[in-house]
């Protein structure tokens, strides 16, 4: 029986790339000349943890992260920003979270999308990803199409298509 799997992932060296590239870009813009900003990944955590002087820095490091990771063909809604906390003296710290895999609610959202298309296909949570299974590959496509156009809040993606 024909079946694929609805997962959330982000390729971990090209995400590295990008946090690479925006820290370079940090460094070299006028605007930060003699700045103590720093961006750090920590690959174990899947966490990005930014330190600088002001909400001003903070804002253009985000957005230079975004467009890092959109120049990579990462997609940014991968990305979920916390709360910013003040550490010594003047710094700002953020720590920004990436999301691997589907959490709960956005596999039961994924299954009820499924299931209220209407097509003849079996949709369930396997851990962190869903697996849909169905008599023929073009119900499985129809769901593909289905999900691409749907926004669950995170990335998706499609993998192990078999027959």
């Amino acid at each position: 029986m024909p079946s694929f799997d609805i997962v959330s992932k982000i390729d971990a060296q090209t995400l590295d790339n990008a946090i690479n590239n925006a820290k370079k870009e940090i460094l070299n813009r006028y605007d930060f000349h003699g700045s103590k900003s720093s961006i750090e990944l920590d690959k174990k955590t899947n966490m990005v943890t930014v330190v600088t002087e002001d909400d001003m820095r903070l804002k253009a490091i985000e957005g230079s992260i975004i467009s890092r990771m959109v120049k990579q063909n990462l997609d940014p809604k991968a990305l979920d920003f916390g709360e910013e906390q003040y550490a010594s003296g003047n710094m700002i710290r953020k720590e920004i979270k990436i999301k691997e895999g589907l959490d709960k609610e956005a596999a039961k959202k994924v299954v009820k999308k499924i299931k209220d298309s209407g097509l003849k296909v079996e949709a369930s949570i396997m851990n962190d990803q869903v697996r849909v299974t169905g008599k023929k590959i073009d119900d499985l496509q129809a769901v593909i199409s289905l999900c691409r156009g749907e926004d669950f809040g995170q990335p998706l993606q499609y993998i192990n298509m078999r027959n």
